[in-house]
């Protein structure tokens, strides 16, 4: 498992107080995604490589509907 117990989590200035919102924190070896409304629930670790590939995937709409 990765440690990110150092970083920095940042939500999206997009996420509204609805509750329903993510953090991402950035590792030296690990990108982690975790819920705001559980914080001490733990975070779903993924490499950079993963995380960039996901992004392009969410910015290309290739994962809407």
């Amino acid at each position: 498992m990765h440690d990110l117990s150092g970083v920095k989590w940042r939500k999206s200035s997009r996420s509204a107080s609805g509750g329903n919102c993510v953090e991402v924190g950035f590792g030296f070896d690990a990108v982690g995604v975790r819920d705001t409304k559980d914080r001490d629930g733990g975070y779903l670790a993924v490499a950079p490589a993963q995380w960039q590939s996901f992004l392009l995937a969410v910015k290309d709409g290739r994962l809407d509907g």
